[in-house]
């Protein structure tokens, strides 16, 4: 083998581990720069939810400006909005959102039964 083949092969593994280690750096450091760029979920509502004029109530999962929090919608177009009696005030309500074919029914069935 010739002095300018051994050289040429030198420089291109060289230059393929080079690149390699390169690319793993990239790969890992760019991963760490996104997940220090990505913000947990109750900052980002708290950002947006500041965006959102509501002088009442702001639902938390939908975003909805309603005048008390039994109002709010469910996040969900296929979720039955089912309503616990939370007091003797008709309005004292704690929402929860159910999918199936029972909804609101096993929800008071198990109210009743202080489950």
């Amino acid at each position: 083998m010739s002095k300018r083949s051994v050289v040429f092969i030198v420089s291109l593994l060289f230059g393929l581990a080079s690149a390699q280690f390169q690319f793993f750096g990239d790969f890992f450091g760019h991963q760490q720069q996104q997940q220090q760029q990505q913000r947990s979920g109750s900052s980002q509502w708290a950002t947006f939810s500041e965006s959102v004029e509501c002088s009442q109530y702001l639902c938390p999962g939908t975003l909805a400006c309603v005048s008390r929090p039994s109002e709010c919608p469910c996040p969900d177009p296929q979720d039955v909005k089912c309503l616990i009696p939370a007091g003797p005030d008709s309005h004292d309500a704690a929402v929860l959102c159910v999918r199936g074919s029972t909804g609101c029914a096993q929800v008071e069935r198990l109210t009743k039964k202080g489950v």
